[in-house]
This record gives C-alpha cells, structure tokens and sequence, in this order.
C-alpha cells in the first residue's frame, strides 16, 4: 500500500496528468504523495493521457470526471467507457476555487476579454454577466493554459479564468476570487492505469458499462433491481449514447457501493452479464467520502447465511 492508503500495489514512476502544470488537476495529484512523488508529465487533452497509459508511456493518468455543479464530464467518461480497456485505480475530489487573475496592476474596470474553458466560465456564468456583462469570452484548452496566454501576452485588459495555484506560476495577481455561482464547487477525479484491481478497503465504489439487449420497457428497472435485492447503494447512474447505434440508442453507466471482490456485487455482476449480455468492468477502487457501510454489512450477513441454508439443502443430493 502506498503512502495514501488507497491500495495502489505497484510503485508508480510515471504519471500523466491533464496540464500544462497549474491546472486544477495538478492541484488535485499534489493532494496524493505517491503522484508527488513520481515524475510528473503533462498532456494537452484527455485522449492524450489515455493513449499514453495504453501504450505504456506513463504507468497512471489523472484525469478529471465529475463536477458538483457541471456534472459528469463526459468526454473523459465516454473515453473510458468506449475507447479504452483501463482500469480505475483510485477517486480524489478537491474543493474548486475559481479566480479571475490578470497581469499586476489591472483591475476589474480595464477586463475586455477572459480566456479560459468553457466548464470554468458556466461554473462562474452569474457572476460574469453581472460583473463583466460586455466581456469577450474566449475558450482555452485549460485554465492553466489560459493563465499562460494572459501571462504571456502585452495586453492589459485580458483576464483569465484560473486556479490560484496558476497564477502563483505566471506570475499574475488575483483580481477577484472565489467567484463560481454555487458554494461547495467540487471536482473529482479518477486515477487510471492498464491493468490490476485495488484490494478492497471496505470502503469502495465499482464502476459499470451495461448495455440493454434491446430498447424494450423495463430495462431499466431489470437493470436496477439486481442492485435493490441486494442492498448495493448506487453512487451514480446515468445514460450515454452507446456510439455502435443510431438515436434512442443507449447503454447505463453506474457507480455502485461496493467492491468487485464482494460476493454481493460480484453476483449482482453475473446476474447482469448473464441477462444483458455486455458489461464492462471499469473498476473497483477506493471511495471517497461517506459510505454506506451499515447497511452492505447486514445484507452481505443475511446473504451468508442464506448461502448456508442452501448449501446445506444441498447437501442432501444423493
């Protein structure tokens, strides 16, 4: 186990992260010492950190895949869930402090433009309209990379929407902090390698790709009805076009609470394979925050004991 006690078996020497360095992101693998720890490498896109994992270039990527305000960023979800055969490692959610950060010396009255991505500019849509209504938005690849573009460049009456940690490395000041339209601004994200299954902790999500056989009524409630008969607490569940099909055609992607290695789960899984016939497994790793521990821990009880009573039925086979 690794410094952070999140079950990561192998040493990781490489790591690849959704930069350029000042990104949320980047904030967020500091929080981890076995990532501070390993050689740092940046990628332009999300596709790109994935491709690297795939081929070996790094051992893990980081990437971010749900916002408390926005949602789920799909295309880092899609990627996992259509393009690549990786395997979830562990979540980190960090608080998310959006500022707008400029060159010293420019205030809020001389701000024409605002650079950054187009996530980081809804999460702050009130207050911009409010205080910079005539502004120019324009997207970035990041909002480290928007700090960068403002750093770099003579004009005083551009902006950035950043981290504050970005502006600590360009050099810029903090014209107005703390400016998303909801409190509590969270983003999590999930650390990916090729291969391997953290051990469980018994505090664990695991996370599934099930398609329908087809677009019939009540797949959906066949789907979750395998998790309601065995207590499993879904996190998360939500639809994606599958992308093999035409419109209305579509697959369910789930966060349960619980543990591949779970008996529970692990023939709540067969159950679903055997009547859906296509699951893919995304991961069981590490959960963050509060779980719901009491009530998997009565039903794995009463499921031991009714596997006792039916091996001891059994039994009595001649």
């Amino acid at each position: 186990m690794n410094e952070s006690g999140t079950g990561q078996a192998t040493e990781i020497k490489r790591v690849g992260f959704f930069g350029p360095f000042g990104t949320f992101t980047q904030q967020a693998l500091r929080t981890q010492a076995d990532l501070v720890a390993a050689e740092q490498i940046p990628f332009r896109t999300v596709p790109d950190i994935l491709d690297a994992v795939q081929a070996g270039v790094v051992d893990v990527g980081f990437v971010p895949i749900e916002n408390s305000i926005e949602g789920m960023v799909n295309f880092t979800q899609d990627a996992l869930a259509f393009d690549y055969d990786l395997v979830i490692q562990r979540e980190v959610v960090i608080d998310i402090e959006h500022c707008l950060v400029a060159r010293p010396g420019v205030t809020l009255a001389d701000i024409s433009t605002i650079h950054s991505i187009p996530v980081a500019t809804a999460q702050c849509h009130r207050y911009l309209r409010e205080t910079l209504p005539e502004a120019d938005i324009r997207a970035a690849n990041s909002t480290a990379d928007a700090a960068k573009t403002v750093a770099e460049s003579d004009d005083t009456n551009i902006a950035a929407l950043a981290p504050r940690v970005a502006a600590e490395l360009y050099g810029l000041d903090v014209v107005a902090a703390d400016i998303a339209d909801h409190e509590g601004n969270q983003t999590r994200f999930l650390l990916v390698a090729r291969d391997g299954v953290p051990a469980p902790t018994g505090h664990d999500k695991t996370a599934l790709v099930i398609y329908q056989r087809a677009d019939a009524p009540g797949s959906l409630i066949s789907i979750l009805q395998e998790f309601a008969a065995r207590q499993i607490n879904l996190s998360n569940l939500f639809s994606r076009p599958t992308k093999d099909g035409g419109l209305g055609d579509y697959c369910f992607i789930i966060y349960a609470d619980a543990h591949v290695s779970d008996q529970l789960l692990a023939d709540t899984m067969r159950s679903l394979h055997a009547k859906q016939g296509r699951v893919k497994f995304l991961g069981s790793y590490p959960a963050v925050g509060e779980h719901a521990a009491a009530a998997r821990a009565d039903a794995g009880g009463r499921w031991d004991v009714a596997d006792a009573w039916l091996a001891a039925i059994r039994a009595q086979i001649n």
